[in-house]
């Protein structure tokens, strides 16, 4: 009786540690507040539909196919406008149409994909048969949006894909974790030793560590919760490139960011760890008026984006295009950067569950017209030969879960769920995972994770059950690397081939009667599956990084896939010195050299068979955890070149 108060006491206890940590949620559906005032003056962009998709497609792959004609032959801006671009006479049709709605015209991309326009709510009310109306969300924050789904002009069906901007909302979370409990340097975590310590089992001695990755890089710190970029290229086998003079030099990295950030910031973390990197080589783009430089997910996520991708090609230059938190910003701030087709690749690390998009029935505004839109962009990247990157999110297989909330024990567990935009088949998503280390929760007996493993913390859930008999499920379900299969785009060509790939899951109901959803998700549907590529995520195994907004110093114990798409995007700026060319769109290269030469000593991958991220499990091959696997960045580099 005594021990099971005990570890009553102790799950209380924890729980207070915990308190708000697991489900970063939403608190309850907005207020509405009534019609937003018609003189109001917005931005919108009018997002314009391609010519000639699917040859689009087809030429895509093409110039990442070795032997083909048009192999590496990208396109610039312009000859992306003249062959797929809207028409003149298409364009012609909307400038017509905002002039006839008295808006303005404030700029048509050079990419002929978009118009930004300007105008009161009351004229896009009218030009969209919708009511625009204000809400009050739970922080006490203020925003506009459209109470049903706004309706295109049939004058213009096809040529008008989404009207972009209608929605202040912000909708876009970074993917960003930080660890659950504070690393002590050693490989332990501090819990309040005295709550511990009372109920811990009597410690046994922990399993031999297996031989942490700490040679070769003179900037690693070799100790998990603390890593910097030279663990990365210790453990990823970078250090090989960087011997042979590869650093980055002539390529330049892109950030897609909704927050703003302070740029002393990189540097300070680079001098900090010792990285001697090219001066003055951060340039800023303000999209749309730039994002915020504070928040929840504010400078932080930009920063360790810029000291991540950046510290990994240390000779690279940077552009960090930053935008408002909104749909219109999102969209922006991907069409601006590939449009200015300045920069050789470019990663993003917010995003938000792909069923978010889909039209729900608390007020019936579909989205997916967005995805669309996006589509397009990635398209064009890709024809351009920039290489994008995008994070498979941090909620494990359930990507609605650090969203909404929600747990296993609901009436109605939440659905599998892959997250956007990283499900679009034209972008790389990055997964995540958990390197060997040992751990032990003060108190507690030390384990070690012997193999790098599918990141979800259930093991950690585990662990106490085990050693307390303390039930953390609810707590740290379901943050692991995201993963799982769409249910809005098909299986992509390059996946076809691959042993491992699965289609959507029966029997998977979204269901949050508080934000009035409710519907099922499309079974057995042959989706794109993601993610493609996974790298340490874990913030137990994480890293470290400078934030000047969130404290002083170096931050230690962060992590999330936040981490794995700025690394993908600085592993690709060395690929582009040591081939000699931009790489365009990774996944129909990657699985090709998956599927013929598969995993071995020589293989640009390093297969993970452990871990699960609460659903799907390491498995032999792709899985729906890592992907394809973490990489061997010097055998990929090798391949590249040679083939």
């Amino acid at each position: 009786m005594h021990l099971n108060l005990h570890r009553k006491a102790l799950a209380a206890s924890l729980a207070l540690l915990l308190g708000g940590f697991a489900s970063a949620t939403i608190a309850a559906t907005p207020t509405d507040l009534g019609a937003s005032n018609p003189s109001q003056t917005v931005n919108v962009t009018l997002v314009l539909g391609l010519r000639n998709a699917s040859s689009l497609e087809n030429f895509v792959y093409a110039t990442v196919t070795q032997g083909n004609p048009q192999y590496h032959r990208f396109l610039t801006t312009d000859q992306f406008a003249d062959r797929f671009g809207a028409s003149a006479s298409d364009i012609a049709k909307v400038q017509a149409f905002i002039k006839q709605q008295g808006l303005t015209q404030v700029e048509l991309l050079p990419n002929h994909l978009a118009i930004k326009v300007s105008g009161t709510i009351g004229q896009f009310n009218k030009a969209f048969q919708t009511s625009i109306h204000d809400y009050r969300a739970s922080d006490g924050s203020t925003f506009h949006r459209p109470n049903a789904t706004p309706t295109l002009p049939s004058a213009l069906s096809g040529t008008l894909v989404v009207a972009s901007g209608l929605s202040s909302e912000a909708r876009y979370r970074s993917h960003r974790v930080s660890a659950l409990f504070p690393s002590q340097g050693d490989g332990s975590a501090s819990v309040t030793a005295d709550v511990l310590a009372k109920g811990a089992s009597k410690p046994s001695k922990p399993p031999k560590p297996s031989k942490p990755a700490c040679t070769g890089n003179a900037t690693a710190t070799c100790t998990p919760g603390e890593f910097t970029v030279g663990d990365v290229a210790n453990r990823y086998n970078i250090n090989p490139l960087y011997k042979a003079g590869v650093n980055g030099r002539g390529a330049t990295i892109g950030i897609a960011t909704l927050a703003n950030f302070v740029p002393a910031d990189a540097y300070t973390y680079w001098s900090t760890i010792g990285l001697s990197v090219k001066p003055n080589r951060i340039t800023q783009v303000h999209v749309d008026g730039g994002g915020p430089l504070s928040g929840p997910d504010g400078s932080g996520e930009t920063s360790l984006d810029v000291e991540q991708s950046g510290g990994l090609a240390p000779w690279a230059d940077i552009i960090v295009y930053d935008a408002p938190n909104t749909d219109a910003g999102f969209f922006d701030v991907f069409n601006q950067a590939v449009s200015d087709n300045k920069v050789d690749s470019l990663s993003v690390s917010w995003g938000s569950p792909e069923v978010f998009y889909f039209p729900q029935s608390n007020d019936g505004v579909d989205f997916t017209d967005e995805l669309r839109a996006f589509h397009q962009v990635f398209l064009e990247a890709a024809a351009q030969g920039i290489s994008l990157f995008a994070t498979a999110g941090d909620s494990g297989a359930y990507d609605t879960v650090r969203a909404l909330g929600g747990s296993l024990s609901d009436p109605v567990p939440p659905p599998l769920t892959a997250d956007a935009p990283g499900a679009d088949p034209f972008i790389t998503t990055a997964g995540g995972t958990t390197v060997p280390f040992t751990y032990s929760f003060s108190g507690g007996p030390q384990v070690t994770l012997t193999k790098e493993s599918v990141w979800g913390w259930d093991y950690i859930a585990n662990y106490f059950e085990s050693n307390f008999g303390v039930d953390l499920t609810s707590e740290v379900f379901s943050t692991g690397g995201g993963g799982g299969v769409s249910v809005f785009w098909p299986t992509p060509l390059y996946q076809q081939f691959t042993q491992g790939i699965r289609k959507s899951e029966k029997n998977q109901r979204f269901y949050q009667p508080d934000f009035g959803i409710d519907f099922t998700l499309p079974a057995n549907y042959r989706g794109r599956n993601v993610p493609d590529i996974s790298l340490n995520a874990d913030p137990e195994s994480g890293y470290s990084f400078v934030s000047s907004l969130d404290g002083s110093g170096l931050l230690t114990g962060e992590g999330g896939t936040s981490f794995v798409a700025p690394q993908l995007n600085g592993i690709s700026a060395l690929l582009k010195q040591a081939t000699h060319g931009r790489q365009g769109l990774w996944n129909p290269q990657v699985y090709a050299l998956q599927n013929i030469f598969n995993y071995g000593p020589f293989s640009a991958f390093n297969d993970v068979r452990a871990g699960d991220n609460w659903f799907y499990k390491g498995e032999p091959g792709y899985d729906q955890g890592t992907g394809l696997g973490t990489l061997d960045v010097t055998n990929l580099a090798l391949f590249l070149s040679v083939f």
